[in-house]
């Protein structure tokens, strides 16, 4: 499972990225099961304890604790940010994570991957999409995305989970769009 030993969670946590994410929890709002968090301005820590203490099988929510990791991933390739400020990043996400102040989703849903722009794309479906690729699932916003993010909840794929962000958190910057995954082809 995703999450920090520091907050243990009952039920499956399922962040939903992406342009149309508060639309998208609006629409999933008292359904049964689902248990639906707008944290996307949320202090961490506060959102943090908010899923830890949600009691139902999905809790959906639009709070990334890599959200400035991969802000900072994509400024670095679109060269508006250096190294430095990718590692100071990872250096708070880890810190983060270990003080259990943040914890992995089980799951992203990502809103339209392919709307988004090329560096975002392949944040999502590389950097990150790498580590656990069956654990970044693309849904289509653009006719009813609520509906695209019931199905995938229906059917949530089995998949290993991610593993701990300090085993490959600091490597990061050296992801490549484009190339990620290419090097580990034999």
């Amino acid at each position: 499972m995703a999450h920090s030993s520091h907050d243990p969670v009952g039920g499956t946590v399922v962040a939903v990225v992406g342009t149309a994410a508060a639309e998208t929890l609006d629409a999933l709002e008292g359904l049964s099961g689902i248990e639906t968090l707008a944290l996307r301005d949320t202090e961490p820590a506060l959102a943090t304890r908010r899923i830890a203490a949600a009691a139902t099988p999905w809790i959906v929510h639009d709070a990334d604790p890599l959200e400035h990791v991969a802000a900072a991933w994509v400024e670095l390739y679109e060269e508006r940010a250096t190294l430095e400020t990718v590692e100071v990043e990872v250096d708070a996400a880890l810190t983060a994570f270990e003080s259990g102040a943040a914890i992995m989703p089980d799951y992203y849903i990502v809103l339209d991957p392919d709307a988004a722009d090329a560096t975002w794309r392949h944040w999502w479906c590389g950097a990150l999409g790498h580590r656990a690729p069956r654990r970044i699932l693309p849904a289509s916003s653009s006719h009813a995305p609520s509906a695209a993010v019931r199905d995938l909840l229906r059917a949530l794929p089995t998949s290993r989970p991610w593993p701990e962000p300090a085993s490959w958190l600091p490597r990061l910057p050296f992801d490549i769009p484009d190339r990620v995954g290419l090097r580990d082809v034999t």
